[in-house]
């Protein structure tokens, strides 16, 4: 229930997004990003048990409000600007809503998989799609996706935390090293 009402809601807000993203210069958003990328690792390395269970922090239509603001605010960020936008909405399900990491985790690749056809609905008839790149890129999501659920699924959540800080942490350095040069 949680996935279908933030993909809805993270579609429109990805549309949106993009419609604003194509008139926004991404690198003056890249500060903001990274800013928000420590504070999300830095929570989630002080918060050890963070996402270990599912413990719902919100029930029934409070629980939903939330992830229909939360979906469409992330959605809106992903079609406007885009990096970090699944380790957003992983953080979102786990920290504000109370979802263990492997639940947070494959709610947040519904979601994300709705603001990317979202976006790409603005993006498609602009012609700002780089179909070769795209395609290649969409093969290796799948086959990443697929070997990524199955280890997750064996693993668990505590797996995910760990992969989840890791490319949080890789991709601060990332976006630092790009401000700094």
């Amino acid at each position: 229930r949680t996935a279908v009402s933030m993909a809805l809601v993270a579609l429109l807000g990805a549309a949106g997004g993009a419609l604003l993203g194509t008139h926004i210069p991404k690198a003056a958003f890249n500060p903001i990003v990274l800013v928000m990328l420590i504070l999300v690792g830095a929570y989630t390395l002080l918060k050890p048990d963070l996402g270990k269970e599912t413990v719902l922090r919100h029930a029934g239509a409070r629980h939903t409000a939330l992830a229909v603001v939360t979906g469409l605010a992330i959605g809106c960020y992903d079609g406007a600007l885009g990096p970090g936008t699944g380790s957003f909405l992983v953080f979102a399900l786990v920290g504000l809503l109370g979802y263990a990491f492997l639940e947070a985790s494959a709610t947040a690749k519904i979601v994300n998989l709705a603001t990317n056809v979202g976006a790409l609905a603005i993006f498609i008839p602009g012609g700002h799609v780089m179909w070769r790149i795209g395609a290649i890129m969409a093969l290796c999501n799948v086959i990443g996706g697929y070997a990524g659920a199955r280890t997750a699924v064996s693993r668990g959540s505590g797996f995910v935390r760990a992969v989840f800080i890791v490319v949080v942490g890789a991709f601060i350095v990332r976006l630092g090293w790009g401000l700094l040069r």
